[in-house]
């Protein structure tokens, strides 16, 4: 991290006027769903179901026992027709569940509900693991993890920041499900044993910081936080930062904060009071390429292609589809992906060419960089293949938020020299 620091944040345009004053929209699936056999760098799943078998919306589908328990479930019914890899919006080739769609989404109780009042923590814990509620946020870490080992903890921070450009996915979402986000707040609370819970909103949404605020009257220890429209307030080491006034090596749990995204306290409050798991998903589709930019309500599996139709289509031929938001989203030459549960957007952009310069050295990447790193010596660094200097530089600890291209007045594409870097590294490892 550098010595001196500027102010490790920005304000960016945020076109969230595109998709937040309209209804969540529907979208049915298609003919077929493929259902990702994927959980962080895990490749190994014990399945429970077989070609042929019929599954109905919620039927325990796969078990990832690799590093962390992670099971996958279905989001339609109707009958399994094999596995296929294709690739996901990771950008890497993986394993997909096929299931031909017969419309009817007949649903099958997945777990029994719980009482959060009357389990313990470790009931509670055990309970979201086999729910296989993972972090919402983009990260899609599985989400019990973070409160199995949870010791000392002084702050309970539920991030409904949001601080992409265009996505509005939480913000209608909590709108949507109330009753459902106290319950996952409550829940999470009780097995943080944490004193206090912060829901941090920006300042920009008065009508979300009062509707929450009602929802929580009377909760003994939870308040809304507002917090500034900046980016990347919504990255955890940024909020932490701005909440508890620390910093920390790796995780938030050194200072005493657990950090889990809004959807996913909505996700596990569903768990909690319904038995499902998480079999569908809200994302917004928007951008300047998409015909109605807005939220939608899709099954697990829907390939991306089937609900940019249901949106109206492309505006352009020419067009950037990017996984996620622009800024820290994975852009993909096609739309043969599908949405997974971690998936929070789609954004359709045009694909305008634009002209860089060289860098002017004006330290604007390094002032604005969230993580307190130097891109334009990463970059160097890349350039004369020194390992270690990327190593003492620290370019493992970026997390490709995208703020070093967006503020750089060249318009060079400072991230990807960082991403290089990275990339670098890791095959050193290897």
């Amino acid at each position: 991290m550098s010595l001196f620091k500027g102010p490790m944040r920005q304000h960016i345009q945020g076109f969230k006027d595109l998709t937040d004053h309209s209804d969540i929209q529907e979208v049915k699936a298609g003919k077929e769903v493929y259902i990702p056999l994927v959980a962080g760098a895990a490749k190994n799943f014990e399945m429970f179901v077989k070609e042929g078998d019929k599954v109905a919306v919620g039927t325990k589908l796969a078990e990832c026992n690799e590093r962390n328990v992670v099971p996958i479930y279905s989001s339609v019914s109707g009958t399994v027709k094999g596995i296929q890899k294709i690739m996901h919006s990771s950008l890497k080739p993986a394993d997909h569940i096929v299931i031909e769609n017969d419309g009817e989404y007949r649903k099958e109780q997945s777990f029994d509900t719980l009482d959060y009042k009357t389990a313990s923590k470790d009931e509670l814990v055990d309970f979201m693991m086999n729910a296989g509620i993972i972090g919402l946020g983009g990260a899609g870490f599985p989400a019990y993890i973070k409160y199995k080992f949870a010791k000392n903890v002084e702050k309970l921070i539920i991030n409904a920041v949001e601080c992409e450009p265009y996505i509005t996915a939480d913000y209608k979402m909590i709108f949507a499900n109330k009753e459902d986000f106290v319950t996952g707040i409550a829940a999470m609370k009780k097995m943080a044993d944490a004193p206090e819970v912060c829901i941090a909103i920006k300042k920009t949404h008065p009508d979300l910081i009062s509707f929450v605020e009602e929802a929580i009257k009377g909760m003994e220890g939870v308040k809304v936080t507002p917090v500034p429209d900046v980016y990347p307030m919504g990255w955890e080491r940024t909020l932490v930062r701005e909440l508890i006034h620390k910093e920390y090596d790796k995780l938030p749990g050194e200072v005493g904060a657990v950090v889990n995204n809004a959807s996913t306290a909505i996700a596990f409050g569903r768990a909690l009071s319904k038995g499902m798991p998480i079999t569908e998903k809200v994302l917004t589709v928007s951008g300047n390429a998409v015909k109605n930019p807005v939220n939608v309500r899709v099954p697990v599996g829907v390939p991306a292609s089937e609900v940019i139709a249901a949106c109206g289509g492309y505006t352009s031929e020419d067009v950037k589809l990017i996984a996620g938001g622009p800024m820290m989203g994975k852009t993909i030459v096609n739309d043969k992906f599908v949405i997974d549960r971690n998936m929070n957007a789609l954004t359709v952009l045009e694909n305008k060419p634009f002209d860089s310069v060289a860098c002017l050295r004006c330290g604007k990447c390094s002032d604005h960089c969230p993580a307190g790193l130097q891109p334009v010596r990463i970059a160097q660094a890349v350039k004369t293949k020194d390992k270690k200097a990327m190593e003492n530089l620290c370019a493992m600890d970026c997390i490709e938020c995208g703020l070093c291209t967006y503020i750089c007045p060249s318009r060079l594409n400072v991230t990807e020299n960082v991403r290089t870097a990275k990339r670098q590294l890791m095959l050193a490892k290897k």
